[in-house]
């Protein structure tokens, strides 16, 4: 089994929300701060111990695929890079289950539309079997959310709670020890038919690896910023034009 890690980014999609902007370009390939969304996404890996040995698997619709090729040999070349087809839109387990050959060993899954500030390097020494990025929210009702032990330890989590008393909500920002583990909670999950409205949410495949045992923390992270809406692209581009992750030098 390889050591080094898997960098899976899901970004297959319509970018309906995002029209007309998406019409000529893929949503990863949008700019913010000078930069493409993708490369933002990039960035958060900047800390990950032995990165330059990293695979990086990206998981595209049939139409994104040669832009973002294009975009990753004139702009990060040095990046070894998987693409995968996702043909039909199932949900985030089903695209992972489509990577299933590449993700062997340690695998980290970040949504493409999802950008988070954290340092990896705790990750050398790691030994949990997974982690799940957590961000404090007043009212966690649209999104997801972990339930913790006494240890600090995941024990669930809950797609869009009913309650605000909970508010530990998951930002879309994963790592798990063993990647074939992950992939066989995501087929215990199809076989349960464990979906919503047709769609296989990871929660769902993570709350199986709870049950077999595994011990997933949780880690917050005081940074969540969204690249998927227009309504939040204003206050994102603000974010990162202040906080120096941008293509340009600020000016005085």
């Amino acid at each position: 089994m390889t050591s080094s890690y898997k960098i899976v980014i899901p970004m297959a999609g319509l970018g309906s929300r995002m029209r007309p902007h998406t019409w000529n370009r893929p949503k990863p390939l949008l700019y913010l701060a000078g930069m493409t969304v993708l490369d933002h996404s990039l960035d958060q890996f900047k800390t990950l111990p032995d990165l330059e040995h990293a695979e990086y698997v990206f998981i595209v619709s049939p139409n994104q695929g040669e832009q973002i090729q294009e975009h990753m040999q004139a702009v990060h070349p040095e990046k070894k890079v998987h693409f995968i087809v996702q043909e039909q839109m199932e949900g985030q387990s089903k695209a992972l289950y489509l990577a299933k050959e590449l993700l062997t060993g340690k695998v980290l899954v970040a949504f493409s539309d999802t950008l988070i500030e954290t340092n990896l390097a705790f990750l050398a020494t790691e030994t949990a079997d997974g982690i799940a990025w957590v961000k404090p929210m007043e009212d966690p009702r649209r999104f997801g959310v972990v339930e913790l032990d006494q240890n600090g330890l995941a024990t669930k989590l809950i797609e869009k709670p009913t309650e605000i008393s909970n508010n530990l909500v998951v930002v879309g920002f994963y790592y798990f020890r063993d990647g074939l583990k992950l992939i066989e909670a995501i087929e215990e999950q199809v076989k349960r038919g464990d979906s919503l409205k047709g769609e296989y949410f990871l929660t769902n495949a993570i709350n199986i690896l709870l049950e077999h045992g595994a011990r997933i923390k949780a880690k917050q992270t005081e940074v969540w910023l969204d690249a998927g809406i227009p309504e939040a692209l204003l206050e994102t581009n603000r974010y990162l034009l202040d906080h120096g992750r941008s293509a340009y030098e600020p000016r005085e």
